[in-house]
């Protein structure tokens, strides 16, 4: 059997490398995947994915910041809300049994794989025409019109991404950016950008959390990430020559196959 620091280090590569095809979305194969070829609980692999999110998601930050992407005020309030509710999904994780952590894993896991299969059918049809979107940006400032209902639905897309990335470790840019997409008319490099703002934040105050509750197995935990970044570096070789649909696709049975596999682990595991 493979030494864990070695599992750790292909497992960070594999995922730094789906991250930089996929964009931050990629990270929530990190915890599932760390579960399942390590035998840890989920609890106990989500502070291990969310340090690796947390530090690959600042670096993305980072670069949209330099570029001036980042919504700045959205990811603000978005990550204000995250935070206040991430604690809270913490506590959570570790009064549930890890049999349910791991069915809601796999429940969210097939939630992602169909719509990133169903978006991957829909590039062909992007539909421009998208009337009066709730985060509208002002063209005469560039700046988004902050009506109520864009103030709410970023409370809401905040608080939710916030409180997934406490209970079950994973970033949340996979709730942020379909939302951001769906209630604003932002280019997409600025929703990642900002999504990814938010993701680091969040991510990093979900682990604080995890370490009030646990210990880290940082014999673990750092080989992985410093794989994971080491494999987004290099995966951004590859970004851009392989088309969305393919990556979409391809990540989408991916993501199903692995939640099948943890739900299989859950049902033949159980006494």
């Amino acid at each position: 059997m493979l030494d864990p620091q070695i599992i750790s280090i292909l497992l960070g590569l594999f995922v730094g490398f789906v991250l930089a095809l996929t964009g931050a979305g990629g990270t929530i194969l990190a915890v599932p995947l760390l579960a399942f070829s390590l035998h840890l609980s989920i609890a106990t692999a989500a502070p291990i994915g969310l340090l690796a999110v947390a530090l690959a998601a600042g670096i993305g930050a980072f670069q949209g910041i330099r570029a001036g992407i980042v919504r700045y005020k959205a990811a603000a309030l978005m990550a204000s809300c995250g935070i206040i509710f991430s604690p809270v999904g913490v506590w959570l994780a570790h009064r549930m049994p890890n049999a349910a952590l791991s069915v809601i894993f796999s429940v969210v896991l097939i939630f992602v794989s169909w719509r990133m299969w169903q978006q991957s059918a829909q590039l062909e049809n992007i539909d421009n025409a998208k009337l009066a979107p709730a985060c509208a940006v002002n063209p005469a400032t560039s700046k988004l019109f902050w009506t109520a209902r864009c103030t709410q639905w970023l409370i809401v897309t905040g608080s939710f991404a916030g409180f997934i990335s406490g209970l079950l470790g994973v970033g949340g840019g996979f709730v942020i950016v379909p939302t951001l997409k769906k209630f604003s008319n932002l280019a997409l490099q600025s929703i990642v950008a900002t999504s990814l703002a938010v993701v680091a934040l969040v991510s990093t105050v979900s682990v604080a959390a995890y370490l009030y509750h646990q210990q880290l197995h940082w014999h673990i935990a750092l080989p992985f990430t410093l794989a994971t970044i080491a494999g987004m570096l290099a995966g951004r070789i590859f970004s851009g020559k392989i088309s969305s649909q393919t990556v979409q696709r391809g990540f989408s049975l991916l993501a199903g196959f692995i939640a099948l596999a943890v739900l299989f682990k859950v049902v033949f595991s159980a006494p």
